[in-house]
């Protein structure tokens, strides 16, 4: 372990300083006579235990998510999506009006908006667009080491929505970078679609290490809203402080459990293999249509494309029923479309519309 300053010392004062809510369920296991959290002693539900809260960690998950990520299960908070995480991590850590965070833009917009609803400043670095939009490390590490302000910095690998990963080396200058004065948030989302590895074995080494898992995307459970934060204990008792009491409803729990039963396990291998094919198969039809000027496969599941009439291609594809993703808001991003990778028939209907749409 190396030598490092409290991470307490980085938090709101009035944070370290509370006293957390404490649940009925956190008190006492939710087995016996439970006449303790004022619940009903029915079910209006056959064969569910929907009058009961559930666990405010569940121990099972807890335990199969650690597994996944390999990391200690107290290194481990379950949270209502990647989005909570980010939310946590704000309050926790950011004061209104003294504090900022720090993106590499374009980003995902939910880091500023949790910076912005707490009421601390949203300092953004422009990743270069002529070098397949990798971020600025020289501009990031200059503004670090100038700026006092910065609390959190947010990193995703791959990024979304450009797909470029960061490497090791990068992240190892800037963890040292801001050591003792910031904590660096790696959201890594996309992570199950990348041959490069996980950072998750750092943060046993870093304090100042956050990483931001997810069911969402790999684990196609984003209609589940489940999501983890990774870090050392001191962080993850802090987040706990402040953390609603019963984050994830049990039905939530349970599929999630599901989810990752060892028999699933082959199929979503299955499923990554077959994205990786439709992706490929997705870059091929891109590529053959001249209109589209640029394109950047990335690491992720999606491919992002420039050209010159994004918002006419937009609009066609929507007369179609074809829904894609552009980024009208972000100067970067100007008439560039980012499209998911999808089954074989969406990419079928996807070929159709582009290949018709300069002919209609």
């Amino acid at each position: 372990m190396r030598s490092q300053i409290s991470i307490s010392k980085l938090a709101r004062p009035e944070i370290v300083a509370m006293k957390p809510y404490s649940s009925a369920r956190s008190e006492a296991p939710g087995e016996g006579v439970l006449l303790n959290a004022n619940e009903s002693p029915w079910s209006l539900l056959p064969d569910s235990k929907l009058n009961r809260y559930p666990e405010p960690q569940p121990q099972r998950l807890v335990s199969r998510l650690a597994n996944l990520y390999q990391v200690n299960r107290k290194q481990l908070l379950v949270t209502r999506g990647s989005d909570e995480g980010i939310d946590l991590l704000t309050r926790v850590f950011c004061r209104a009006g003294e504090d900022a965070i720090l993106q590499c833009t374009p980003a995902f917009g939910m880091y500023a908006i949790a910076a912005q609803t707490q009421g601390v400043d949203v300092v953004s670095i422009p990743r270069l667009a002529a070098d397949n939009f990798s971020m600025d490390v020289d501009k990031l590490l200059l503004t670090l080491a100038n700026d006092t302000r910065l609390k959190l910095i947010f990193l995703t690998t791959p990024n979304n929505p450009t797909g470029d990963s960061i490497d090791k080396a990068t992240l190892l200058k800037i963890l040292q970078s801001v050591n003792g004065r910031a904590l660096v948030v790696v959201d890594e989302a996309y992570a199950e679609f990348s041959n490069k590895a996980s950072f998750c074995p750092l943060v046993t080494e870093y304090n100042n290490l956050v990483i931001l898992r997810t069911l969402s995307k790999a684990w196609a459970g984003a209609g589940l809203r489940c999501g983890t934060v990774i870090a050392q204990t001191e962080v993850i008792d802090l987040l706990g402080r402040i953390i609603a009491p019963y984050p994830l409803a049990s039905p939530v729990v349970e599929l999630a459990e599901r989810l990752l039963d060892p028999e699933v396990l082959s199929l979503q291998q299955q499923q990554l293999q077959a994205l990786a094919n439709n992706k490929q198969r997705l870059f091929t039809i891109l590529k053959a249509q001249n209109y589209i000027t640029d394109i950047w496969p990335g690491d992720a599941n999606f491919i992002l494309i420039r050209l010159d009439d994004a918002s006419g291609l937009m609009r066609y594809c929507g007369q179609q029923n074809i829904i894609l993703r552009a980024f009208n808001n972000e100067p970067l991003l100007q008439n560039c479309i980012r499209i998911s990778v999808g089954s074989n028939s969406d990419l079928d209907s996807l070929e159709t519309v582009l290949k018709t749409w300069k002919t209609t």
